[in-house]
C-alpha cells in the first residue's frame, strides 16, 4: 500500500509571483524617485477608492456570483503554489502497476482509496470496479475538461477587472480635472490639482498591468500544469488495467514531465573487440 501522508499535497510560496510583482513596484516607483518625484505624490485614498470600486463594480455585473467567489479564492493559486510531485506520483503508480500485472487489478482494491490524489483515486476505483476502459477514459476526460472550463472562467474575472481598471483610472481623472476646474481662480493650486488627478490612471493601468492581467495568466498556467498531471494518472491507470509492463509504463509517465526532471542519457557500451586469431 502506498504511503499516503507522505505525498500529501505541498503548498508553498510562489517566489516568481511575489519577487515580480516587488520588481515591477520597484522599478515604477523607483523611476518615479530618480526622477525627482516623491511617493506621496502617488499615495491619494481617493483615487484608490475610485479605482478599486468601480472595477469590483463592473466585475460584479458582468460575472456570476458564485464564479465571482470561487474567484476570490483563487487568488491564493496566484501566490502559493500547490501541487503534487510527479515524480512521486509516478513511483506510486509504479508500485500499483506492479501489483496489478502481479494479482491483477482487482488486488488494488484497498489501495485505491488510499492514493495521494482525488482524480488517482476515482480513477483507480472505477478500474477496480471493473469500468469498462472507455467509460474511465471518458469519464475521467470530462472531469479534466469541466475543470480546466472552471478555471478558465474564473481566469476570465481577473481579466475583465484588467480591462475595466484603466478606464476606471480614466472617470477618476477626470473627475478630479473636474474639481481643478471650480478652483482656476487659483493659478497655484492648478498645475497640483491636475497632477494629483492623473494619480487615479497610473492606479489603473499598475492594477491591470501589474496584478490583474499577469494573475489571470498565472491561474491559465496553473490549469495547464494540473491538466497535464491529471492527463498522466489517468494514462498510467489505463495502462494497469490494460496489463503492461512497468518498465514501459515508466517510459510512458515520464514523458510528462520531463521538461521538471532533465531525462537520462543513456549511453550505448562500446562493442567488444574482437580478440586476435592466433596466425
Amino acid at each position: 500500500m502506498a504511503d499516503k501522508t507522505s505525498r500529501q499535497v505541498r503548498s508553498r510560496l510562489d517566489f516568481a509571483t511575489v519577487s515580480g510583482i516587488a520588481i515591477a513596484l520597484g522599478g515604477i516607483l523607483g523611476g518615479l524617485v530618480l526622477e525627482g518625484g516623491r511617493l506621496s505624490e502617488v499615495l491619494a485614498p481617493t483615487a484608490l477608492l475610485i479605482v478599486l470600486g468601480g472595477t469590483l463594480g463592473a466585475v460584479l455585473v458582468t460575472t456570476p456570483q458564485d464564479v465571482l467567489l470561487r474567484s476570490c479564492r483563487r487568488i491564493f493559486a496566484v501566490f502559493f503554489e500547490k501541487r503534487l510531485s510527479a515524480p512521486e506520483i509516478v513511483e506510486e503508480m509504479l508500485v500499483y502497476a506492479t501489483k496489478a500485472r502481479r494479482s491483477g487489478v482487482v488486488s488494488l482494491e484497498f489501495d485505491a482509496p488510499n492514493a495521494s490524489d482525488p482524480f488517482l483515486r476515482k480513477a483507480l476505483t472505477l478500474a477496480v470496479d471493473g469500468t469498462d476502459l472507455g467509460e474511465v477514459r471518458k469519464m475521467m476526460e470530462l472531469e479534466i475538461a469541466l475543470e480546466e472550463q472552471r478555471g478558465e472562467a474564473e481566469a476570465r474575472v481577473f481579466e475583465s477587472a484588467g480591462g475595466y481598471s484603466p478606464t476606471i483610472g480614466i472617470i477618476g481623472a477626470v473627475l478630479g480635472l473636474i474639481q481643478v476646474m471650480k478652483n482656476l481662480a487659483n493659478i497655484d493650486e492648478v498645475g497640483h490639482g491636475i497632477a494629483t488627478a492623473f494619480v487615479a490612471t497610473i492606479y489603473g493601468v499598475g492594477f491591470a498591468n501589474v496584478f490583474f492581467l499577469p494573475a489571470a495568466a498565472k491561474i491559465r498556467a496553473r490549469l495547464q500544469d494540473s491538466a497535464q498531471m491529471k492527463e498522466m494518472m489517468l494514462e498510467g491507470v489505463v495502462a494497469m488495467v490494460e496489463g503492461q509492463n512497468p518498465k514501459l509504463i515508466r517510459a510512458k509517465l515520464d514523458a510528462y514531465y520531463y521538461q521538471r526532471q532533465p531525462p537520462k542519457i543513456l549511453v550505448e557500451a562500446p562493442a567488444p573487440k574482437e580478440t586476435a586469431r592466433a596466425s
